[in-house]
């Protein structure tokens, strides 16, 4: 998925700043999980992990990926429901998946407020997704809420379905990156028909906590060898930048406004977006917060200023850096061409 600052490509440097702590199988916090790839490179590498974001459609990655262990079976819901395989070696998910790309699309909430044809005469018309595309999202989405009410489904396979549909969903949106704009052209992958995709499986025995809430309201209780975090680096709130994907996996018909048919995310704002309490909030991790190893991860262009990073954190024991450098791609404002430009990654190493 694509995620303003996924840590998808410096993952495996990570790892060696951790490996270098001798933590390796202990556990790991991912304070600000995101898409929760730091958690489930970690998960993968035998830590324990405890992981929590504000945004629910975060939560459902971390439910699927963190916390579940292995593929679920779904045996209620195939004794219910009528598939066929032409397949000896088709899994229970990919039973259940290909039942639900063949759902009859809906005129649901995304169809009515995020397509074309389904906000044509309102005050803002939308184009997010097609309006084949809008009527599969809320037939998918509708009939995994009726399996859970029906009880067809146990916590662990509705995640898992939550949250292939939101994995699948950005193949098939209609804009250039995150969802505080669509494009006026429909992009060719925006055309085709939505499917849901299936997703990877990361299997364990250790049990693993995840969390939705401001991580913030977590730090009393944060006790662990790895204490990561990767915190928005500039002013702009990641709520609205995601707000569809939130709205697909609440599903809670909100109030919209604007032409994006933004829902309201007030209660939803971090910390680290502004200079002056994004200081105060990574002190208040530092000093509250049990580690042994802090990892602060964070980008070179960032709202907190690295002289002052480093006089905070080091206040509370030894601190490294290692600059890592990556090319950052920036479509420009019609989304026709990239730039690419070279910036670096810091990561803050605070040993307590």
């Amino acid at each position: 998925m694509r995620f303003i600052g996924n840590k998808e490509k410096l993952v495996d440097r990570i790892y060696q700043v951790v490996s270098a702590t001798n933590t390796n199988g202990g556990s790991f916090c991912d304070f600000f999980s995101g898409t929760s790839n730091v958690g489930r490179y970690f998960k993968e590498k035998g830590f324990e992990i405890l992981s929590s974001d504000l945004l629910y459609f975060s939560y459902v990655l971390q439910k699927a990926y963190i916390e579940n262990n292995g593929e679920p079976k779904f045996k209620k819901l195939l004794k219910k429901i009528n598939v066929s395989s032409n397949s000896l070696f088709s899994s229970p998910f990919d039973l259940v998946r290909n039942y639900l790309n063949k759902l009859k699309g809906v005129k649901g909430f995304i169809y009515k407020n995020y397509t074309e044809e389904g906000t044509a005469g309102k005050e803002f018309v939308r184009k997010y997704f097609t309006p084949e595309n809008g009527k599969k999202i809320d037939a998918i989405r509708t009939k995994i809420e009726e399996w859970k009410k029906e009880k067809l489904v146990n916590d662990s396979e509705y995640f898992v379905l939550l949250a292939s549909l939101i994995e699948s969903v950005p193949f098939y949106a209609n804009i250039s990156g995150v969802y505080a704009a669509f494009l006026k052209q429909y992009d060719p992958r925006a055309l085709k028909t939505l499917e849901i995709k299936p997703i990877s499986f990361y299997s364990g025995e250790k049990e693993h906590s995840v969390h939705n809430k401001n991580s913030m309201e977590l730090i009393d209780d944060i006790d662990v060898d790895i204490l990561y975090l990767d915190p928005p680096y500039n002013h702009r709130q990641y709520a609205p930048n995601y707000h569809l994907l939130e709205t697909i996996a609440l599903y809670d018909n909100p109030k919209i406004k604007g032409i994006t048919g933004m829902r309201d995310y007030k209660n939803k704002k971090s910390e680290f977006c502004n200079k002056d309490t994004a200081l105060e909030a990574l002190e208040k991790i530092a000093k509250t917060a049990k580690y042994k190893h802090l990892i602060l991860s964070y980008n070179s262009e960032g709202t907190m200023p690295e002289k002052e990073i480093l006089s905070v954190l080091k206040k509370y024991g030894k601190v490294t850096l290692q600059n890592i450098d990556y090319l950052r791609f920036k479509s420009n404002s019609n989304g026709d061409s990239k730039h690419k430009k070279m910036i670096q990654e810091q990561l803050y190493v605070l040993t307590a």
